[in-house]
């Protein structure tokens, strides 16, 4: 049940009594990272397209009104299905305050150009671990024939591009990037010519961005490799049903969330190759998983049973994700013995650390490595959200915590996980919403 006495404006947080196994059956829903991206795409489309499985999440209703900010229509037909007519946009930028709350706007570049052959947008937002510059994205732009794409040509944090027109370009990638990979193939889709994205990101969701675009009408090949070729099209009809995949990320946290409570837990409506990074390390640590065609069930044999230390890497997909680091470092805590966690993608992904040691986590970070010492008997603290996935992590330690923690910023967390309150309630979690003047400080001392 919704918590509707909280006030969604102001800062708030969770209130989590901890020490609960839980058990029962969860859905995973739609793919955050692969909603914001197809949701930028469908503003280059030609005519009105449909979109199902949406995640109900604020980041993506603020891609929804970035969008109605340009002119398009969007209807909500129920909570996770909206139509979209873009035949209605009638301006190219995006500069308002808008865009700096979520990273996912800089899309807006990409599908802008391909539409209008200009855009003008502002600098995004999003999480705050390490520099995250759109040099990439620039790059590819240019090299398709926009101006205005130079780093030194950024006026007052909004980038203006212009091209005319668009022409397909041969783009290597310095590093794997799944921003510039979708940005770079967005443009491409409407480019004069043939463009080829080497050393492209193969995530799960730039496939299934690429699969939309498709739908619509785009030529994209070879999406979940490293390599994809687009030849370009004038005309994306659109006038299509498109479904989004489930959440990889969210899908992971819950199996997280099943292990460090030591409890039996079913995650449906998931695409189980898509978690085998997880997976093997948690086979690795002792966990039994169990997989079904849409399925994956976690749970311990006996609650007694041992936990492995392991070491992980993270790296761009099909490595182990970035996104499951955070969450992954709780889990390491209830192993015996030393454990690493090695960052290999963000130079600043540990700032969450300080947070775990209020809650009795022993762990210590020399550059990008996280040293883990278990095991960890987590303590009911209070403590803040620094990001989405951080925030995530928090939420895992204190379900498995003895006594109550409130999480401080919980508005980022919501941002990536829809109705996270009711689902982990419904496996028997004891976890509400509260404004943070309810509580002190004085509230989670022994």
């Amino acid at each position: 049940m919704e918590d509707n006495n909280v006030n969604r404006s102001k800062p708030y947080a969770y209130e989590i009594e901890g020490g609960v196994p839980l058990r029962g059956d969860i859905d995973i829903s739609g793919s955050k990272n692969a909603a914001l991206g197809i949701i930028a795409a469908s503003v280059m489309v030609d005519g009105p397209c449909t979109l199902e499985n949406v995640p109900d999440i604020s980041d993506v209703k603020v891609m929804f009104d970035l969008c109605r900010s340009l002119g398009a229509i969007v209807d909500e037909i129920d909570t996770h299905t909206f139509r979209i007519d873009p035949t209605t946009i009638n301006t190219y930028k995006a500069s308002g305050p808008l865009v700096s709350k979520i990273r996912a706007s800089y899309y807006l570049m990409g599908a802008l150009l391909a539409r209008c052959g200009k855009a003008s947008i502002r600098l995004p937002g999003g999480c705050d671990f390490g520099q995250r510059p759109i040099d990439l994205h620039l790059k590819a732009f240019q090299l398709m024939g926009a101006k205005g794409a130079r780093p030194s040509e950024i006026n007052s944090g909004i980038v203006n591009l212009t091209a005319e027109p668009l022409h397909g370009a041969k783009i290597y990638l310095d590093i794997v990037s799944v921003g510039a990979t979708i940005n770079a193939m967005l443009a491409a889709c409407k480019a004069e010519g043939r463009t080829e994205i080497i050393n492209a990101a193969k995530e799960p969701h730039i496939v299934d961005v690429a699969n939309f675009l498709n739908s619509m009408g785009a030529h994209i090949k070879g999406a979940g490799t490293d390599i994809i070729k687009i030849t370009g099209v004038p005309f994306l009809p659109g006038n299509f049903t498109y479904s989004i995949i489930p959440d990889q990320i969210e899908a992971g946290t819950y199996m997280i969330a099943a292990a460090v409570t030591k409890g039996d837990v079913t995650i449906h409506n998931l695409i189980p190759t898509h978690m085998e990074p997880l997976s093997a390390k948690m086979r690795e640590m002792g966990y039994q998983i169990e997989e079904g065609d849409e399925s994956i069930r976690v749970y311990l044999n006996d609650p007694s049973d041992e936990i492995y230390s392991t070491s992980v890497k993270t790296s761009p997909y099909p490595g182990f994700p970035t996104d499951l680091q955070p969450q992954t470092v709780v889990l390491l805590c209830s192993a015996e013995g030393q454990s690493r966690m090695h960052e290999n993608v963000w130079q600043n992904r540990f700032q969450y650390v300080p947070e775990l040691a209020k809650m009795g986590a022993n762990i210590n970070v020399y550059e990008r490595i996280a040293w883990v010492n278990g095991i960890t008997r987590f303590m009911g603290a209070t403590v803040e959200a620094t990001d989405l996935r951080a925030g995530a992590a928090l939420v895992c330690a204190a379900l498995a915590a003895d006594g109550t923690s409130y999480i401080n910023h919980a508005n980022r967390i919501d941002r990536g996980y829809e109705h996270i309150v009711q689902k982990l309630t419904s496996l028997g979690a004891k976890i509400k919403r509260v404004n943070i003047e309810e509580y002190s400080e004085e509230d989670t001392e022994a």
